[in-house]
Parts: structure tokens; C-alpha cells; sequence
């Protein structure tokens, strides 16, 4: 008698087959139509804005710092104008003789009621108003504060009234802003990747329970969590990758955008802020960074969904 094609046998043998990775394919992969492409687009398009806008502050900051770290202005206060000339001539001939000295500059008086008549209009041209004689002083080394009393000790012996001061300490709240600019942009990189990694949390779940009767098949054919966990870890890469691809575009456009905004300032010191290499290489790498992120916290949440299943 001829054996039944649905014999004992013949349904193990088949069975056996199908089992482990093969039984595993039985989940299903839906792509893109979730929600995860798009809100990783958006994060990382964030993520790449925050992140170039924290190095340009930081280039800024070290361009700033760098150009003033050896400027040092010396105010010369005297009601008078005649004296205060006379002090100014002989203060930037006393700093010209000294060795830490690289290069002096009196400032002319007409440049200072220029710079001043915005404020003070045709009072500045006036001695109504007696606006300090200027000196810009470039060091051989950075002013620290023993080289401006060293120099301050100079001209008070022969330029009372003199008054030496670092031009980098006047940007000092400048800098304290920019470093709380670069903190803000850190905090919202972490912000960002943490409710990256809970979005992909909740979706995970979420196809988790949808499928939950299909993995417990999948199981009974010898599925095991590892080949499970693979199948999520595949759908939510792609889905991951195609967001990070779409929001590095539009994290790139974002910045140019930005960028061509404070370019057409013209200033020098915004001209410091421009990114380096590296550094644009570090923002390309930011969506696989995403991706990883995303596949790491797809496979935890599986694994532990499994685990407490089973």
C-alpha cells in the first residue's frame, strides 16, 4: 500500500527542514510604513544641526581666543587733550623699548569718534565728552595676568593715569555664552539619542506583541531567540538607515541654510567659526551612529521580550 504523503514521517522530515532561521522568516517585515524612518529622519536631522552648530561655536570661541590671547589695550584717562597726547607718545615709546613687545598701534583720534559717534553722535568730536587715548599692543606671548602687571608697573612710573588691560578679558562673558551655547547643543544630542532609542523601544515592542503568536509558532519550529531577534534587528536597520539617510540630507541643508545666513554678516570673528574637515566627517558619521543605536536597542528589546515570554 502506498504510504500517505501526510505520514508521521514524511510531516517530521518536512518540519525539520523548516526549522531555525528558515522558521524564523515566517515573521513578517513591514518597512517604512511605520513611524521609525521618520522619526529617526527628524532626530538625526536634529542631531546633525546641534552638532554642527556646537563645533562652529567652539571653533569660534578658540579663533576668538587665540587672535586676543597676546592683545593687550593700554587707556590712557586725561581730561586734557593736550597732556593725554603727550601721555599716549610716551607710554607707546616706553612699550615700543620693551621686549615682550611685538607691535604697537596709537590709535588715531579720529578713529575713535568714529567708533564712538553712533553712541555719543557729534559729542564724540567734542571735548565735551574726553574719550581715553588708546594703544593697541600685540605680545610675543599670551598676556597672562603677571606680563599686565609687569607692564602696568612700567608705565606707572613714567605715564600715570595708564591703564593696561588684556582685550581678551573683555570677551570674557562672550566666551561664557558660547560655552553655555556648546553645553545646551550637548544636552540636546543626549536628549535626542535617548528619545531615538525609546521611539525604536516602543515600536519594537509594539511589532512584538503584534506578532507575538507568530514568534511562539516560530519557537515550536525551533526558532531560537537569536534568530528571532536577527528578523527585528534587519527591519528596524533598513527602516533606521533610510531615516538617517533622508534626515543627514536634511540636517546638511539645515546647516547650509544657516551657515549662508551668517555668512553674508562678512565679519572676521564669524568667519572663525567655519568647520574643519574632521569635522564634517564626524557629522557624516553621525546617521550610523543612528543606525547601530537603533539596531542595538531593537535586539535588547527583543531578547528581553523573549526572555520574560518564555
Amino acid at each position: 500500500m502506498k504510504p500517505s504523503p501526510f505520514s508521521d514521517e514524511k510531516f517530521a522530515s518536512d518540519l525539520d527542514e523548516f526549522s531555525g532561521e528558515r522558521a524564523a522568516n515566517l515573521i513578517p517585515n513591514a518597512r517604512v510604513s511605520g513611524p521609525i524612518p521618520w522619526v529617526i529622519a527628524i532626530m538625526i536631522a536634529l542631531t546633525v544641526m546641534a552638532a554642527a552648530g556646537a563645533m562652529a561655536v567652539s571653533n569660534l570661541a578658540a579663533r576668538a581666543n587665540a587672535d586676543l590671547s597676546g592683545a593687550v589695550t593700554v587707556q590712557i584717562v586725561e581730561a586734557n587733550p593736550d597732556t593725554r597726547r603727550q601721555s599716549a607718545e610716551r607710554a607707546a615709546a616706553l612699550l615700543g623699548e620693551d621686549a615682550a613687545v611685538q607691535s604697537i598701534r596709537l590709535v588715531p583720534q579720529e578713529e575713535l569718534n568714529a567708533m564712538l559717534e553712533p553712541w555719543l553722535g557729534q559729542m564724540a568730536e567734542g571735548e565735551a565728552v574726553p574719550i581715553p587715548a588708546l594703544i593697541d599692543v600685540e605680545l610675543n606671548e599670551a598676556a597672562s595676568e603677571a606680563e599686565i602687571a609687569r607692564l602696568q608697573g612700567v608705565l606707572d612710573l613714567s605715564v600715570p593715569g595708564a591703564r593696561v588691560d588684556a582685550q581678551s578679558s573683555w570677551l570674557q562673558p562672550v566666551y561664557s555664552a558660547l560655552a553655555s551655547l556648546q553645553y545646551l547643543a550637548l544636552v540636546l544630542i543626549i536628549l535626542l539619542a535617548i528619545t531615538s532609542a525609546a521611539a525604536v523601544w516602543l515600536a519594537a515592542r509594539s511589532a512584538f506583541t503584534t506578532h507575538r503568536e507568530t514568534i511562539e509558532i516560530v519557537h515550536h519550529l525551533g526558532g531560537t531567540d537569536q534568530q528571532i531577534a536577527r528578523v527585528f534587528q534587519k527591519t528596524v536597520g533598513i527602516d533606521a538607515a533610510i531615516g538617517s539617510g533622508l534626515g543627514l540630507i536634511l540636517g546638511m541643508l539645515g546647516v547650509y541654510f544657516i551657515g549662508s545666513q551668517f555668512s553674508a554678516l562678512e565679519s572676521g570673528m564669524i568667519d572663525g567659526g567655519g568647520l574643519a574637515f574632521w569635522q564634517w566627517i564626524l557629522i557624516i558619521l553621525i546617521p550610523l551612529f543612528g543606525v547601530g543605536m537603533a539596531v542595538l536597542t531593537a535586539r535588547f528589546t527583543v531578547i528581553r521580550a523573549l526572555e520574560r515570554m518564555l
